[in-house]
């Protein structure tokens, strides 16, 4: 996982992720692969993907249910 430091630019650390993950689950609830697809040109390896989703779900942001990935601040918007 790339942290943001003098040597790492937030541009370029896995933080500045999250939104491209988070955009994508504010429209729908998407399966893990669903997902990957839209947003794997953003993504460098499937590796940094999976730490994204580990990190937003350790956060409380995003929720698994079954086999869909569900944004948890929907939740609270409707």
């Amino acid at each position: 996982m790339r942290f943001p430091s003098k040597v790492t630019s937030y541009k370029v650390s896995t933080i500045a992720l999250f939104p491209v993950i988070l955009i994508q689950l504010e429209k729908k609830d998407l399966t893990p692969s669903e997902l990957y697809k839209k947003v794997k040109n953003k993504v460098s390896v499937v590796q940094e993907y999976l730490e994204i989703l580990d990190c937003l779900y350790a956060l409380g942001k995003i929720e698994l249910e079954g086999e869909v990935i569900h944004y948890a601040e929907r939740d609270i918007l409707q």
